[in-house]
């Protein structure tokens, strides 16, 4: 496989709505895997002028593997580096829930207030073959959470349906605008 943001599944493809398969061993195709996912991460970014790749699922670029790739700086375009997990799940819940915004490569153009809990305990295996327990908080802990849902074949759009005014695009300028769902949003629940 060449690597490229084009190798991304988008909405309505129905892949997205699988539950991904747990990795068994990190075999050297699991780690070529989290080196294609990196690189199309990286190509997705490098074609938007206003936004940074934070992480990316296996299941975005087709792939029905319990794997997430997470950017390890997220302020820093230039630092172009990332934590692997395989077989992620968050073992506790904690703090308040708090709404923000979110995208989705697999959701073209389309951001959300969504609804997340402040901080979350992770439980994975590194590309290593490593036991990681990790506990996150903030924007990490949001990411965690956005990319855990695609292995259980869910999307951030799924937390935020029924509220009409949670919807929003990003303008050339870098602003987010408010969509019309039934206009702009309505069409990619069906």
């Amino acid at each position: 496989m060449t690597a490229t943001k084009e190798n991304i599944i988008v909405l309505p493809n129905p892949h997205l709505r699988q539950r991904s398969k747990k990795v068994g061993i990190v075999s050297d195709s699991i780690k070529q895997l989290a080196e294609d996912m990196a690189t199309v991460t990286l190509d997705w970014e490098a074609s938007r002028e206003h936004e940074v790749g934070v992480a990316l699922a296996a299941i975005q670029i087709d792939r029905p593997l319990r794997v997430i790739a997470v950017r390890n700086n997220f302020d820093n375009k230039d630092d172009k580096t990332f934590k692997f997990f395989v077989n992620p799940q968050i073992t506790k819940y904690e703090g308040e829930i708090e709404e923000d915004y979110e995208g989705c490569l697999s959701v073209k153009n389309i951001y959300g207030k969504v609804p997340r809990y402040q901080k979350v305990r992770l439980r994975a295996v590194d590309l290593n073959g490593r036991e990681v327990r990790l506990t996150a908080e903030g924007f990490l802990a949001r990411v965690l959470q956005h990319e855990i849902d695609h292995t259980n074949g869910k999307m951030f759009v799924d937390h935020i349906e029924g509220n009409k005014n949670a919807f929003y695009r990003l303008t050339t300028a870098g602003k987010l605008e408010k969509l019309n769902y039934d206009k702009d949003i309505a069409n990619i629940f069906r």
